[in-house]
């Protein structure tokens, strides 16, 4: 994977959860919603990447986890992000998805009302954070 397919996939899975939400499946659309900033955060990672370049060790060992807290630092958008908190649209939308999303949130079931918060603070125009993340990539 490179950071183009990474970047490819969280659109696609954009869509799917645009489009779960539209016929009532909102577990999945919770879960998707989620693995997208994932994915946008490892696209982050891989622009850090040098072709020829030894990766470091630590930086590759923990950029393979699920962990969002951890992919935002080896992505090195955690000065951007704590900046970029004091918005407080865009904050809350952080809090959220950082508090409530975790690769476990396959296994359970969501609201629809749960399922479109997560959805938005995610794909928000202009406090969403898969938005911010696509100005790092």
């Amino acid at each position: 994977m490179n950071k183009q397919d990474f970047q490819n996939l969280a659109r696609i899975r954009l869509k799917e959860a645009e489009v779960l939400l539209q016929n009532d499946q909102y577990s999945g659309a919770y879960y998707l919603s989620g693995y997208i900033v994932e994915c946008a955060l490892k696209a982050c990672i891989a622009k850090h990447t040098k072709e020829f370049d030894f990766p470091d060790k630590q930086m590759a060992i923990d950029s393979h986890t699920h962990d969002l807290v951890k992919l935002v630092k080896n992505a090195k958008l955690d000065k951007e992000l704590a900046s970029r908190r004091s918005d407080p649209n865009f904050g809350s939308n952080w809090l959220l998805v950082i508090e409530h999303w975790k690769p476990e949130s396959r296994y359970k079931t969501y609201t629809e009302q749960e399922a479109r918060d997560m959805y938005s603070a995610i794909a928000d125009p202009d406090d969403g954070v898969f938005q911010w993340l696509q100005q790092h990539y």
